[in-house]
């Protein structure tokens, strides 16, 4: 039996085309790349629809200048049906430096400038085939080769905001908790800060 075919597509900085008027912004954006209103459809069924977050704030400060990767998947159909269409199932956004304060507060004066990692969700049909390792491994793997776009002085420290639920899973992809950074509120899910560093090639 033939299996899905799944391709990771990156999507640039986008700019103020996702919020022409500002924020609150439709999560929506006429106008704005398809691969991002592809990634902004996952992370709206899984952040507003399932798990109850304002959809008001989902599109928020931080998309216009990040980088977004999305997982596609095209899976097998019959000969009679034509070439099956590629349905976007895995999203997860890089948000470059310079950032806000660290959400409880901490500062240290020695933090090296990091990209936060934040925004993944997985479909609920497409969970358990490991295809959030996939596209953090796309991401890494162009972050390690594409280093100088990112700028602001980043030498390959990368901040996962992570729900606690997943801390485990971020735990075997390399990330750390880092316990200084404590646990905080987003949307009535607490989250966690982990770290990884990128080696550059």
């Amino acid at each position: 039996m033939a299996e899905s075919v799944y391709t990771a597509v990156m999507v640039p900085p986008p700019g103020s085309v996702v919020a022409p008027h500002g924020f609150p912004a439709n999560p929506r954006p006429q106008g704005a790349p398809k691969a991002f209103l592809d990634a902004m459809e996952v992370r709206v069924k899984v952040f507003c629809d399932e798990q109850k977050c304002a959809l008001e704030a989902e599109l928020d400060e931080d998309d216009p200048k990040s980088w977004h990767w999305i997982l596609y998947e095209t899976a097998p159909a019959p000969q009679d049906e034509g070439t099956p269409a590629a349905v976007p199932v895995s999203v997860l956004r890089i948000v470059p430096p310079p950032h806000a304060p660290h959400p409880n507060g901490f500062e240290d004066p020695a933090e090296q400038p990091y990209c936060k990692l934040g925004r993944v969700a997985t479909m609920a049909h497409a969970r358990g085939k490991g295809l959030n390792r996939r596209l953090l491994q796309a991401a890494t793997d162009w972050l390690a080769d594409n280093h100088a776009e990112v700028g602001h002085g980043w030498t390959g420290n990368v901040l996962a905001h992570a729900q606690v639920f997943v801390e485990k899973v971020y735990a075997s992809q390399g990330f750390v908790t880092d316990e200084r950074l404590g646990r905080w509120d987003e949307e009535g899910i607490e989250h966690l800060g982990m770290w990884r560093t990128i080696p550059f090639r």
